[in-house]
């Protein structure tokens, strides 16, 4: 029998990231699940965000490797790259004065070349990025002039309009009303059960994570503490091992997830 790990698309082995000194990950094994919806959960600066980066070949790691369709990650183009993973980072930033169809149309630029330009396919691709964010209104109006909101779901669009079987998303939900974090997670739910698209999804709200994700990958000081699903992984126990929170875990009246209810810190 052929294993999950050699079979999935995306993981990492024994991957290692340092910034002189100080190492933010300690020989990290992981293997994303294809086809469904993988949350990164864990305290702020324990390499969450790193660990993506290295996923989406934005950082080479000092050791170890990210394997990517049977290859190294590095073996392939940027631009090869971008064909087959996309990543929205934690803050980007966009040209002064630029509008937001030709934000989302950026998204086209790894399908394009010499003997490829602008098609009918790529403004398909863009037209249904803005849809499937609800942004079509925006359309015609400059990025530096929407609320962070808005602007994030702009880049989302930009992310999807890229049209990758891959998806990583850094932190999507910053910004967001509550409203709009559900739209954006009812927007990954739908990548991955409609479209067979595989999302990776670095998330803080841990309740919404569990609510929505098939599979957690929980970090610790750049270690992986524990990767599962949310009704396999998520316990008091772990809770308090990676995030040093006393709390109880009941099912979500709604869905039946996991549900954390902290603990007073106040006693």
């Amino acid at each position: 029998m052929v294993s999950e790990t050699s079979t999935a698309r995306l993981r990492a082995e024994a991957v290692r990231v340092a910034y002189g000194d100080h190492t933010v990950l300690h020989e990290v094994d992981i293997t994303v699940p294809d086809g469904r919806f993988t949350v990164i959960v864990g305290p702020n600066a324990c390499g969450k965000s790193t660990l993506l980066a290295a996923l989406s070949r934005i950082l080479r790691p000092d050791g170890g490797s990210v394997i990517l369709d049977g290859a190294a990650i590095h073996r392939y183009s940027t631009k090869e790259t971008a064909r087959r993973l996309s990543l929205l980072p934690q803050s980007p930033g966009s040209p002064e004065g630029i509008l937001v169809g030709d934000l989302v149309s950026r998204g086209r630029y790894p399908h394009q070349g010499l003997l490829r330009q602008w098609s009918d396919a790529d403004a398909v691709a863009v037209t249904e990025a803005l849809a499937a964010t609800g942004t079509t209104a925006l359309r015609h109006r400059r990025v530096d002039e929407l609320s962070g909101g808005q602007r994030q779901r702009v880049w989302i669009a930009m992310v999807l309009a890229q049209s990758t079987s891959i998806v990583l998303l850094d932190e999507p939900t910053t910004y967001l009303d509550i409203s709009h974090q559900l739209d954006v997670l009812d927007l990954c739910e739908r990548l991955y059960r409609e479209h067979g698209r595989t999302v990776v999804a670095v998330l803080h709200d841990l309740n919404l994570a569990c609510r929505y994700a098939t599979d957690l990958i929980a970090m610790r000081d750049g270690r992986v503490i524990g990767h599962g699903s949310p009704r396999e992984l998520v316990t008091a126990e772990l809770m308090r091992e990676v995030f040093d929170l006393d709390c109880v875990v009941i099912d979500d009246p709604v869905t039946g997830s996991p549900m954390i209810v902290p603990g007073s810190r106040n006693r």
